[in-house]
């Protein structure tokens, strides 16, 4: 069972985290140049410390990503011409012989699908990502992972990729099925639920079964967990503040949590038994916090190893606490028996 890390940190700290406990991690983000990837010095520096756990850990894959939200606004003009993959292409198995990396993760948020305010996006989207694929794979061969990030959500699951197509190409598609409520919602509810609840039909569980039922092979599919709440002020204490009007107002990462989100702090904490995930409230200011912790990451790493599923991903590493986190949990629920 992959355990993969996508890791927004300059490689620094590297060594303080449990990476022994990891198949990969994914450096993110490297971003286009014209049409090329490229990579400045502080991503030059972070790659090549990651890149020297292979020495310890041989058997880890350093990953490098192209993207993220915000992180690529050109990419529907640069994919929607042949000349753009193609050099897209070459400029990625540069830098993967370059720094001795072993693949690429696409991270377009998201094809044919508005996402960003003003930037440019298509209804060919989906098909030029799947030729991006075909040109990605051609050319960087079969030595090289080739993985995407994919947004857990219906629209997304229903309309951006071409599935049939692109999974005989990749190794894993690793689906963020977390910011299933996000900076835009104006309802609360769970960042990251395991399974549908009535007041919310979108989850971990949703998704995979979707991708079941058309045909996608599942022990390539790797779900998401989220190692960082997101706040919602402004919430009305009905239901304990869940599935209420509310407005975005930030992140806590998850070492924070117990001081930022904990009694101490004015919340109280709450469990949702049919989606089998936490969420926190605090009456006194209005605000509504929902996360993942050491319950929920249980039950989803077990639902992915119970449903044979590719692994388990989480956005991001250094939001983690540096011992007894959510990363030790996922390695011990990965070599139950």
């Amino acid at each position: 069972m992959a355990i993969i890390a996508y890791y927004n940190g300059d490689g620094s700290n590297i060594s303080n985290y449990k990476t022994s406990q990891l198949t990969h991690i994914i450096y993110s983000f490297l971003h286009l140049k014209g049409n090329n990837l490229t990579a400045g010095k502080t991503d030059s520096l972070a790659i090549s410390r990651l890149v020297k756990l292979k020495e310890t850990n041989p058997k880890l894959k350093i990953i490098l990503s192209l993207g993220g939200w915000g992180g690529c606004p050109t990419c529907s003009d640069v994919f929607n011409t042949e000349t753009g993959r193609k050099d897209f292409a070459q400029s990625v198995l540069r830098l993967l012989k370059l720094y001795h990396a072993d693949g690429l993760d696409l991270d377009w948020e998201y094809p044919a699908l508005e996402s960003v305010p003003g930037y440019h996006y298509l209804p060919d989207d989906s098909h030029n990502f799947t030729l991006l694929i075909e040109t990605l794979r051609h050319t960087m061969g079969p030595a090289y992972e080739l993985s995407f990030a994919a947004g857990g959500f219906s629209e997304y699951l229903k309309t951006a990729i071409e599935w049939d197509k692109v999974m005989p190409m990749v190794n894993y598609a690793n689906m963020m099925t977390y910011d299933l409520v996000n900076g835009n919602s104006k309802r609360t509810g769970h960042l990251t639920s395991l399974y549908s609840t009535p007041g919310q039909r979108e989850s971990t569980d949703a998704a995979i079964l979707f991708l079941d039922s058309i045909g996608v092979t599942m022990n390539k599919v790797v779900i998401g967990l989220a190692f960082y709440a997101r706040l919602y002020s402004g919430v009305e204490p009905i239901n304990n503040g869940l599935y209420q009007k509310g407005k975005f107002s930030g992140y806590v990462s998850y070492k924070e949590s117990e001081e930022k989100l904990g009694a101490k702090a004015g919340f109280l904490y709450y469990w949702d038994s049919k989606a089998k995930a936490p969420y926190a409230y605090n009456a006194s200011t209005k605000t509504f916090a929902t996360f993942d912790n050491l319950q929920s990451v249980y039950q989803k790493t077990k639902y992915a190893r119970d449903h044979k599923l590719g692994g388990v991903m989480f956005w991001e590493l250094t939001n983690d606490k540096e011992s007894g986190g959510l990363l030790d949990m996922i390695y011990e629920v990965s070599l139950e028996k």
